[in-house]
């Protein structure tokens, strides 16, 4: 389990002693551990690995966009800390999938859910949502999605 792979991961950053992925790995634990306390609220069982990887790849999102703030406002050194905090997430997600494989997989989606156009495009990100979580970016695929509909 993903979980599992990440407590013990805390557990070797702290043997090498190694701060920055020690830090990191501890900021994800605590945001997993507030999104299941959010689920068990709303009466749902703790998070499970499809949910796990889309809570890393929310972080993920949320440091790219400080890095692009804080290239754009000249604050190296804390894009250079974002970027490293990116590397340690990066690592629990699956192998991202090259674009012409998403495009691939979309044009199985379409075929699969027999998508005629744009109206059936929730069909098809859900078809896609299903098979590969983790894998892509939904917000790029979304607009091949678009387009592979559109035409």
């Amino acid at each position: 389990m993903l979980r599992d792979d990440i407590n013990n991961a805390v557990k070797e950053a702290m043997k090498a002693k190694d701060e920055r992925k020690l830090s990191t790995l501890r900021m994800v634990n605590s945001t997993l551990k507030n999104a299941d306390i959010e689920a068990r609220g709303q009466g749902k069982p703790p998070l499970a690995d499809p949910e796990i990887l889309a809570v890393l790849q929310k972080m993920i999102k949320q440091r790219q966009e400080a890095v692009e703030l804080y290239d754009k406002g000249g604050r190296a050194e804390l894009a250079a800390q974002e970027r490293e905090e990116i590397a340690i997430i990066s690592a629990y997600l699956p192998k991202q999938m090259s674009e012409d494989e998403v495009k691939a997989a979309i044009s199985a989606a379409v075929a699969e859910t027999g998508a005629a156009g744009i109206k059936d495009m929730g069909k098809v990100i859900a078809a896609l949502k299903a098979k590969y979580t983790g894998q892509m970016d939904f917000a790029k695929a979304s607009g091949l999605v678009k387009a592979a509909l559109s035409a």
